[in-house]
């Protein structure tokens, strides 16, 4: 039996809940802008990837100011190495960026994804003995020297963008090191009122296409002139009314916390398992539909907080748009 009931039971039960916590509904600017932090902390030993992250990074080497560097855009579908165009027929598409030093010929690769893998980036872990979900959804961005031509040409994309000197791609690294450092938390949603272009987006993703979009911006920034070539990417998109906010691990899990919304948010959580038979895994997909479709009730964990999100239909959607590559705005640095 379920810990929360129909959706409107449900909102009203949340709603009475807040109240009783003292919480108001402040004019809130849409979308919730993603959370920085100071520091990157350790990750807990009990989150292990099945594929290692990044096995053959290395640093990212300083440039000769005078070197020429060819930008390419990356793009092959998700787990490709592994289920080959599978999933780009669904345009479920990972994204990278890809240099190449005229000087030296040597070629780099440049991404961010998760540490964990997206399964565990998208729904915790409820562990024996801990009263909340447990998170292993750190991402992070790897660079290593090579560019696998076959992995994108075969099934993606391996194309010329820019092309910078070596100082644009040197002040590009100070960037990537900064944002690497304080984007800390892969998000894999994005959640907006309707499928209209120009619906409220109430949160926006964090993933690997996010970190190259913002890769292109700041070499925009620095002067780098891009060529005319169509960049679609892949969105996952979840439809919602106005979220709730419900508040952070402590407010909802701790000693003073609301027991009922705790155990709603964990029997929420609990379909989304790994799952050791195919029985289990249509089982608990029957669960899933029921509680996100027929009663219209998702739980988002985002910067650390707790959301609730009235679902309405369409309710999820895999979408490949185009985002234009960037315009610059200042002379080009080194040049």
């Amino acid at each position: 039996m379920r810990a929360a009931g129909r959706c409107p039971g449900l909102l009203l039960l949340l709603l009475l809940a807040m109240g009783a916590w003292g919480l108001r509904f402040p004019q809130r600017h849409w979308p919730v802008p993603y959370r920085r932090f100071d520091y990157r902390p350790k990750t807990d030993p009990y989150c292990q990837a099945r594929y290692t992250f990044c096995p053959t990074g290395s640093a990212v080497p300083v440039m000769k100011e005078e070197d020429v560097i060819e930008v390419y855009r990356l793009q092959a579908p998700v787990w490709e190495f592994k289920y080959g165009d599978l999933l780009g027929h669904m345009k479920i598409m990972h994204d990278a960026v890809g240099f190449k030093s005229a000087l030296t010929g040597k070629n780099y690769t440049m991404e961010w994804y998760e540490l964990f893998q997206l399964g565990n980036c998208t729904f915790p872990h409820l562990r024996p003995g801990m009263d909340a979900p447990f998170w292993c959804n750190q991402g992070a961005a790897c660079f290593y020297e090579g560019i696998d031509d076959a992995h994108w040409k075969e099934n993606g994309t391996l194309v010329l963008v820019t092309t910078i000197s070596g100082a644009m791609f040197n002040e590009m690294a100070k960037w990537v090191k900064y944002d690497n450092e304080t984007g800390i938390y892969y998000e894999t949603w994005t959640v907006q009122a309707s499928p209209d272009k120009k619906s409220t987006v109430w949160f926006d993703s964090y993933e690997c296409s996010k970190f190259i979009l913002r890769t292109y911006q700041k070499l925009a920034d620095l002067g780098a002139v891009f060529n005319k070539v169509q960049t679609n990417y892949t969105s996952i998109i979840l439809f919602s009314g106005e979220p709730i906010y419900l508040g952070n691990e402590t407010s909802i899990f701790g000693p003073q916390g609301n027991k009922t919304l705790a155990a709603a948010i964990r029997d929420f959580y609990y379909p989304f398992k790994p799952h050791k038979t195919v029985r289990e895994f249509f089982v608990d997909l029957l669960k899933i539909i029921d509680r996100v479709i027929l009663n219209h009730e998702f739980y988002l964990f985002y910067n650390l907080e707790y959301w609730f999100l009235p679902m309405k239909f369409p309710y999820l959607k895999i979408i490949y748009e185009e985002v234009p590559l960037p315009v610059g705005s200042k002379t080009p640095v080194g040049v």
